[in-house]
């Protein structure tokens, strides 16, 4: 009985330990943190969209948090600074990810902001980057008459040739399809999140002198 007791209070200790250094401290760390002044918060397509993201497993392949130049070549690969807090003020729940079956989505919206490009590359991902493994999402469109999708004012994808259905039908994004783009195109942090470095005491003078 004496040694279920040192167990259960070895466990209890361990458990109190890990909860403080992995759950409050962070939280008593970023608790306060306000977002970024150029960042906004999400439009209402753009949390649907976001709905989307998560519905179809996004995340599993696509992270969302560069990391520092110390840490890994993610600024080099065009993937944008390294994230801080602040960016994710408006995410519930946050997506970071932590696999890289594919690029990094922090800044897609800035690195790629076609809306066309997106949504053909959602239909068919092999048709814009041949080596690409990523599943395509045909469920996400529908195939009309052209002539229907015309008189119902859709506008079709411009798909590259050898991905075009048969001839005389178009392939059109459904709502879901344009919300999640519309996510995508929003995920833009090329903000600057430090403040300007000050001036220096000549250089301001003469500034103010030159006015």
């Amino acid at each position: 009985m004496e040694n279920e007791v040192k167990l259960a209070s070895g466990a209890m200790v361990a458990l109190g330990i890990a909860t403080a250094a992995l759950v409050v401290m962070p939280y008593l760390e970023v608790r306060d943190i306000k977002p970024p002044p150029q960042l906004k918060p999400y439009t209402s397509a753009q949390l649907r969209g976001r709905e989307v993201y998560v519905a179809n497993g996004c995340v599993y392949c696509h992270s969302q948090q560069p990391r520092d130049r110390n840490l890994g070549p993610d600024g080099q690969r065009g993937w944008g600074r390294a994230s801080v807090p602040g960016d994710y003020f408006y995410d519930r729940p946050h997506l970071l990810g932590s696999m890289r079956t594919g690029p990094d989505l922090f800044n897609i919206g800035a690195r790629q902001p076609s809306k066309d490009w997106h949504l053909g590359h959602l239909y068919q991902p092999r048709a814009y980057v041949p080596d690409s493994i990523m599943p395509s999402y045909p469920y996400l469109f529908t195939v009309k008459d052209e002539k229907d999708a015309q008189a119902e004012g859709e506008q079709p994808l411009a798909l590259p040739p050898g991905f075009r259905p048969m001839i005389g039908q178009v392939v059109v994004p459904t709502p879901e399809a344009l919300d999640l783009v519309k996510y995508l195109q929003g995920m833009d942090h090329t903000y600057p999140v430090l403040p300007p470095e000050p001036k220096p005491v000549a250089q301001s003078k003469a500034d103010s002198h030159a006015q």
